[in-house]
C-alpha cells in the first residue's frame, strides 16, 4: 500500500482528482495517509476532513523564520511517513534538505507542457495568461518528479490541450484542470503505486 502525503495551498481541485480517482477504482494500492497545507484558509483541507483524512496546517507566518518553517514543515510530513509526497498546487519552495531526503518520492502538477512557461514565476493564472500572451496552440500538463530547480525534475507524463481563440486565461485553467490536471495526476500516482514506474 503506497503511502502518500499531499502538500495542497488553495481549493484543492487536484486533492480531489486523486480522492475521486480512489474511490473509481482508477487509483489502487495507495491510502492519502496526511493532506497538509500553508494556508488555514485552504479549502482542501476541508475536501480531507470530509473523507477522513488527516489534515495539518503548516504556515510560514507561525514561525520567526524560515529555517523553523521548513524544520517543522518536514516534521509534518515525517510524521505521516509516506512512501509518496504529492504536491497538488502547493505555492512553497521545498527546503532542499526534504528534496534530499525523498529524492525520487516527491511529485509535482505544473499546468504547462513543461519545459514550456515553467520556473520562476510560472504557477497558477500566470502561466495561463503566458501561455495566451505568447499565443501559442496547445498547451497542457506536466507530471514530474521533483528535484532542487523549479520544474526541472525528470518528467512522468504529459497530456496536451487545444487553446481556443477566445480563451481567458480562467478559461484555459479550468479546461487544462478538466482535460489533462485531473487526469494525468491520478494516473501517475497509480503507476507508482504499481511499480510502473
Amino acid at each position: 500500500m503506497l503511502r502518500v502525503c499531499v502538500c495542497v495551498s488553495g481549493g484543492g481541485t487536484n486533492l480531489q482528482a486523486i480522492m475521486d480517482a480512489m474511490d473509481a477504482g482508477k487509483i489502487t494500492n495507495t491510502q492519502i495517509v496526511r493532506v497538509i497545507s500553508n494556508n488555514k484558509g485552504a479549502y482542501a483541507l476541508e475536501r480531507a476532513k470530509n473523507k477522513g483524512i488527516d489534515a495539518a496546517v503548516v504556515s510560514p507566518k507561525d514561525f520567526a523564520d524560515r529555517d523553523l518553517f521548513n524544520e517543522a514543515f518536514l516534521r509534518c510530513v515525517d510524521e505521516a511517513g509516506p512512501d509518496l509526497i504529492v504536491l497538488a498546487g502547493f505555492l512553497v519552495v521545498l527546503p532542499p534538505m526534504m528534496i534530499k531526503k525523498y529524492e525520487r518520492r516527491i511529485i509535482n502538477i505544473h499546468p504547462a507542457l513543461i519545459p514550456s512557461f515553467c520556473g520562476k514565476g510560472y504557477y497558477g493564472l500566470k502561466v495561463h495568461e503566458a501561455v495566451l500572451a505568447r499565443g501559442v496552440k496547445i498547451t497542457g500538463a506536466t507530471v514530474h518528479f521533483v528535484d532542487e530547480g523549479t520544474d526541472t525534475g525528470p518528467i512522468i507524463l504529459q497530456k496536451a490541450v487545444e487553446v481556443l481563440p477566445d480563451d481567458t486565461p480562467q478559461v484555459l485553467q479550468q479546461r487544462v484542470m478538466e482535460q489533462a490536471e485531473w487526469v494525468i495526476l491520478p494516473q501517475a500516482i497509480n503507476m507508482i503505486a504499481n511499480g510502473k514506474i
